[in-house]
């Protein structure tokens, strides 16, 4: 695969997994509203998508050592990797009950890591299976952290919002 198509599509993937599970759970703790978490997921899939593939863009072109054609390609894969990444997170939220919902979102974040942390760990300096518990541990931490942010803002603001 190109390394600019590489480069964007492990970044949008993995942006889409990491922000989309924090919104999820930070959300779903702070408001107990699937209509709130949907409105969230929908304004990542867009906002963040668009934000992620010009940050990528900006970096590419910052390294000064590829062609306009290689910045598009990881702009485009990007884009298109995380909006993808983020709307699959819709199907468990409109089906199921919100805590099941929040489960599902979890096990798929954390397979969907897991595989691409396992094909992109492959290189002969990166064990597989470190690659992926790192990632799954960041992905942990990001988890707990927006959870107890949600618990902490509905315990404080729940009445005033």
């Amino acid at each position: 695969m190109k390394h600019s198509l590489k480069t964007g599509l492990s970044f949008g993937l993995t942006s889409g997994i990491i922000t989309t599970l924090g919104v999820i759970v930070g959300l779903e703790a702070g408001t107990h509203s699937k209509y709130i978490v949907l409105v969230g997921i929908l304004t990542i899939a867009v906002a963040d998508s668009f934000s992620d593939a010009l940050g990528i863009h900006i970096a590419e072109e910052s390294e000064g050592s590829h062609t306009a054609k290689e910045i598009w390609e990881a702009t485009f894969s990007a884009f298109v990797s995380k909006l993808a990444t983020a709307l699959t997170f819709i199907l468990p939220i409109l089906v199921f009950h919100s805590k099941t919902a929040i489960i599902i979102s979890v096990i798929w974040g954390f397979l969907l890591l897991g595989v691409l942390s396992y094909f992109i760990g492959k290189g002969p300096k990166i064990k597989r299976w470190k690659a992926v518990s790192e990632h799954w541990f960041i992905a942990i931490i990001v988890i707990i952290i927006t959870h107890f942010i949600g618990v902490w803002i509905n315990s404080k603001f729940a009445g005033y919002l």
